[in-house]
């Protein structure tokens, strides 16, 4: 018997960057999700990735060069370094694929994929990540948004080796209070800090665009969670969220929620009841 027309098929989802986020994705997917199955993994050394999956993973699955990620999956979702994302993105969207990236920061620095998307009727669907509220902004949006202002603080080990920091000569060891080490928009926060801001290019996003939205990142030390504070202001309301985030033991300048929402979704694009705008 053949499936119902209206049944939801079986998305094949592939995995470009298998670090902590791409492992977690990895092990979650492998242990089975309905509607949704790991197809193939990516990294950037694929010798070594291929020796984690056979330890890791209970199915074997190929692990392939990033461009052709797209032709064994419907989905493929990019965690891997922001410099590796053009290389990602783009053979996905050139066949219309879904495109789910988790360096969205760098989504701002190769707009001109979101017409290529367009053109061969491909998909980018980002997910918020290390966020809340998008649905709020979005809808915000709608209307109209007067500001958007996020405060992130991280402890200090957490923004090591940002471009901004190395750029200016920030030196964050022994600090004993906190430190504002940048403020400016999103856009500029994105360049300066690729892989600790990929939330505030995903606000932006949602709501009044990279050069409108303002950010202010401090490295405090009397934290231990990544933290994001977001006020808005618009036409429909005025409000302020605020998420304290539990970092990855893999990899401290992102946090465990961020893998979570990647599933939730990819579990979104198959679900016959989907919660939220």
């Amino acid at each position: 018997m053949s499936p119902h027309p209206d049944e939801p098929t079986e998305l094949k989802v592939a995995l470009a960057g298998f670090g902590a986020i791409g492992g977690a994705l990895a092990r979650r997917l492998d242990r089975g999700i309905a509607g949704l199955r790991l197809a193939a993994i990516s990294a950037r050394n694929l010798e070594k990735a291929r020796d984690r999956a056979d330890d890791g993973l209970a199915h074997p699955l190929p692990v392939l060069p990033p461009e052709a990620l797209p032709d064994h999956a419907d989905v493929v979702v990019e965690c891997a370094p922001a410099t590796a994302f053009r290389t990602i993105a783009e053979p996905a969207l050139r066949v219309g694929r879904i495109l789910m990236p988790v360096s969205v920061g760098a989504l701002l620095e190769h707009a001109d994929l979101i017409e290529l998307a367009r053109t061969n009727g491909a998909r980018i669907v980002v997910p918020t990540g290390a966020l809340l509220g998008l649905d709020a902004v979005r809808a915000a949006a709608e209307g109209e948004i007067h500001s958007v202002r996020m405060i992130t603080r991280k402890p200090p080990g957490g923004l090591a080796g940002a471009p901004h920091l190395e750029r200016h000569g920030i030196r964050l060891e022994g600090l004993s209070e906190p430190l504002k080490v940048f403020e400016g928009t999103a856009r500029e926060g994105a360049r300066g800090f690729p892989a600790n801001v990929n939330v505030a290019a995903a606000l932006s996003l949602a709501g009044i665009g990279p050069d409108r939205t303002r950010l202010e990142i401090w490295a405090d030390p009397g934290v231990t969670r990544n933290t994001h504070r977001i006020v808005v202001e618009a036409d429909s309301a005025r409000f302020e969220m605020q998420i304290e985030n539990v970092p990855s033991e893999e990899n401290p300048r992102t946090g465990k929620i961020t893998a979570l929402s990647v599933i939730a979704a990819l579990r979104g694009l198959v679900a016959s009841l989907k919660i939220g705008s």
